[in-house]
């Protein structure tokens, strides 16, 4: 990579070079110590002979102040506006992105709607997605009873309950509290993975 008033091609062969060990300060943009780990974070907008256009690049640079051994990560947008504090959140959050996905297509349908008109499509995605967000959502106030939890607890917890109350609708009459509860508990506990504390144990 080379920078974007570098115009002659035996400068780019030092590309490698000026990211790795000899980047001008001027691109320093911000520099820390925390556990006798220096970091650079330094900032530039590049070229790339395998882009049509710059890209904005952040490089940062640890060294270990013991042992003087230097590491480097090196992330790249197209978003030539992008602050570096900004691209780096944004890398930071990649894995919870494929996670989101990863969701989204094992437990909400992503990958198995059939749909194929745009219109029907798009309300398949957003559909999963949306579950995604509502179920980490009520994850969050199921794990405060029942910690460990995941997201299969969560919809054997839901399907139970909405068997019971499917049941409760052919009984002539409602069962005492306590028998109730137990087969609250027996239904809730159908094909979860970790326990779930619903007050009562299954019987």
């Amino acid at each position: 990579m080379f920078l974007t008033t570098t115009t002659q091609n035996p400068q780019t062969a030092h590309a490698r070079h000026f990211i790795n060990r000899n980047i001008p300060d001027k691109y320093l943009c911000q520099s820390g110590i925390e556990d006798e780990v220096q970091t650079d974070i330094y900032q530039a907008t590049l070229l790339h002979k395998e882009f049509a256009q710059a890209v904005n690049v952040v490089i940062l640079v640890k060294t270990d102040l013991k042992t003087h051994a230097c590491s480097h990560v090196i992330l790249f947008s197209s978003d030539l506006e992008l602050s570096f504090d900004k691209i780096i959140d944004y890398y930071k959050l990649r894995f919870q992105i494929e996670f989101n996905f990863r969701d989204a297509k094992q437990l909400w349908g992503l990958e198995d709607f059939m749909n194929l008109s745009q219109t029907a499509v798009t309300n398949a995605a957003n559909l999963a997605f949306f579950m995604v967000n509502l179920s980490h959502h009520l994850l969050a106030d199921f794990r405060q009873l029942n910690p460990g939890s995941g997201i299969i607890d969560l919809k054997a917890y839901y399907r139970g309950f909405r068997y019971v109350h499917e049941m409760l609708k052919m009984l002539p009459e409602i069962p005492e509290p306590i028998l109730l509860t137990q087969i609250f508990a027996k239904l809730t506990a159908l094909g979860r993975i970790h326990n779930v504390s619903t007050g009562v144990e299954p019987s």
